[in-house]
Order: structure tokens, then C-alpha cells, then sequence
């Protein structure tokens, strides 16, 4: 099978990351989290993205990482606090790691886009960390601009009752699945049909600034939506996307910042998992989301993700004097 030994590395340095990450959000302090204190947020962000840039070095060095860390700021004399702490949860996975070996595995992650690399976000949705909600560790390899694996950790992640912590995978070409992140049998999974009322929802960040909430809203119903959105955290709205829990996510430039370009990191991961599961993401006029040039979508403007079906409505409800 094409990339299987891509994928399995992927799978085993995610959910090692993802262990490091649950380890340091079960010791957050209440207070903290209220103070809105990010230090217990880095420690995970730099022990997950050293795991998991060691794992992709090992394996296949020649490959380039393009990830959302670097250790610039561990290396400054008054983080050697932050840095111990880093060490002793990476240790806790790699026994043998070093303060330096740790630090240069996080500056792996400083690689460029090429013909062939990986883009890693170490947390995504820190805000849905500190709060015990949702968040992603998200890894996926890009060759020649197409996206080839795709690994998504939704450690929080559940759907109808289950336990919570959900992995999903995909590879270009055969599907996408869905297993426990502690380990269990992958099942496929599939986007939902738009016949199926209960699931025929929108989800959409928690977090207003994220995007234009209230023409998001609109264009949802302009298609046929009219349950309630879901809100949630990270590319766990990916996950809810591909596995058929909801139809639509968008992610519209917030009318503050109408020309911010979204991050490759943010969306790589889900992107192929939700098309290998059988739905679509473009940007807002339809093209293709471009990961051959840049850490950020120079050429493409906001986000659509869909179940397929109603993407074309959606398209044409955004375009300029539709009507929603």
C-alpha cells in the first residue's frame, strides 16, 4: 500500500504527542486557566511538536517539516524554567532526550514548503486545551502540493456517548478512518448524506473572531440548514465533517481582518481526511486549497468544508450580490 510506512510513523509520533499533551493539560491549574496563562500551553506545543519532529527526522530525514513552533524562544536565558519543564514531559516519552537534543528537534520543525514535506500543528485550539474542550494535534505529508496522509488526534473528541480521544487517518486514494486514540480497530468513515436531518447541521468556532459568524450563519441557511450550529475547537470540525456528525463548516475572513490568510497547518490534516471520507474543501470562490507555495494560502481567500453535496450552493451563496 502507497505511504503505509508514512502513515503508521504518523499514527505512533501523533498519539505519543497526543499522550504528552493530555499529561500536561490533566496538571493545569484552575487558576491559570483563569488568569489566561499560555505557559502550560507552550510546554505541550514544544513537547509535542519535538516528539513528533524527532519520529518524521528518524524516519525520513530528508523530508522537510513545516510546523507552527520553533525553540527561539527556549533558548533565551530566562526560559530555563519553561525549558525544564519541556524536558521533563518530552523524557517522560524518550527517556534518553536532552535539553539540546529537544530543542533541536523543535527547530525541525522550521523547514520550508518543497516538493515533498510535512506541515504540524503541535495544539490546535489552545483556547479549547485550557478549557478541558477540543483541540488537535494535526500532521500531514504534502508531495508536489498534494496532500498524501493526513493523521488528526482529537483527544477530547467523542461521538454519540463514546469515550472520548478519537483518531482519524487518511491516505490519498483509499478512504479515511476513524479508531480510538488508546488503540482499537479502524473503521471507515463517510461524510453525511444530506437527506439525513439530524445531521444535516453547521459547525463553526467557538471563538467569534474566527470568522464572520454572522454571514456563516446565513449562508448555512441559505442552503437548508436550520438546526443549530455545533461549536467547537481545532479540526476536531473536521473530524465532525468526515464522520458524518454535521455537513458544513466554513471559516469566512472576520470583517477586522478581511485579508488574513489562514495557516497550511490549520487545515492540511482535516482537509484530506474530510475528502477521503468523501466531502469537499475549497476556498471561498471554489479553488482548491494550495499547499505548494507557503505557510499561508497566498492565492486562496477563507474556507469550505462540506459533505459534497450542497458545496456548489454554497459556493454560489457566497459569491458577491448572492442572496443567503
Amino acid at each position: 500500500m502507497a505511504y503505509e510506512r508514512e502513515k503508521q510513523v504518523a499514527i505512533a509520533a501523533v498519539r505519543q504527542a497526543a499522550g504528552l499533551c493530555e499529561n500536561v493539560r490533566q496538571g493545569l491549574i484552575p487558576e491559570a486557566i483563569e488568569k489566561n496563562d499560555k505557559s502550560p500551553v507552550t510546554v505541550a506545543d514544544f513537547g509535542a511538536q519535538a516528539i513528533i519532529c524527532r519520529a518524521l527526522a528518524l524516519a525520513f530525514p530528508q523530508d522537510a517539516v513545516v510546523g507552527e513552533e520553533d525553540a527561539a524562544d527556549l533558548r533565551q536565558p530566562d526560559m530555563t524554567t519553561p525549558l525544564a519543564t519541556v524536558t521533563d514531559q518530552v523524557k517522560q516519552v524518550i527517556p534518553e532526550a536532552t535539553r539540546e537534543d529537544i530543542l533541536t528537534w523543535i527547530d525541525h520543525g522550521n523547514g520550508q514548503v518543497g516538493s515533498r514535506y510535512w506541515t504540524l500543528d503541535p495544539i490546535d485550539g489552545t483556547k479549547g486545551f485550557l478549557r478541558g474542550d477540543q483541540y488537535a494535534i494535526a500532521l500531514a505529508l504534502v508531495e508536489k502540493g498534494d496532500l498524501k496522509v493526513g493523521v488528526l488526534a482529537c483527544p477530547s473528541l467523542s461521538f454519540e456517548g463514546g469515550k472520548p480521544g478519537l483518531l482519524l487517518v487518511a491516505v490519498r486514494g483509499e478512504g479515511a478512518v476513524m479508531m480510538p486514540l488508546a488503540g482499537g480497530e479502524p473503521q471507515p468513515i463517510r461524510v453525511v448524506d444530506s437527506r439525513d436531518g439530524k445531521y444535516f447541521r453547521f459547525v463553526e468556532s467557538v471563538e467569534a473572531g474566527h470568522g464572520d459568524q454572522s454571514q456563516q450563519a446565513a449562508i448555512a441557511q441559505s442552503v437548508g440548514i436550520t438546526t443549530p450550529s455545533i461549536r467547537m475547537d481545532s479540526q476536531a470540525k473536521y473530524a465532525a465533517i468526515a464522520t458524518g456528525q454535521a455537513a458544513l463548516y466554513l471559516r469566512l475572513p472576520s470583517p477586522q481582518t478581511p485579508d488574513y490568510r489562514e495557516k497550511i497547518w490549520d487545515h492540511a490534516a482535516g482537509t484530506l481526511v474530510v475528502q477521503e471520507a468523501g466531502g469537499r474543501v475549497t476556498d471561498m470562490v471554489g479553488q482548491p486549497l494550495d499547499f505548494s507555495r507557503a505557510a499561508r494560502f497566498e492565492t486562496n481567500r477563507g474556507v469550505v468544508v462540506s459533505n459534497g453535496v450542497i458545496h456548489e450552493a454554497v459556493l454560489q451563496a457566497l459569491q458577491p450580490g448572492a442572496t443567503c
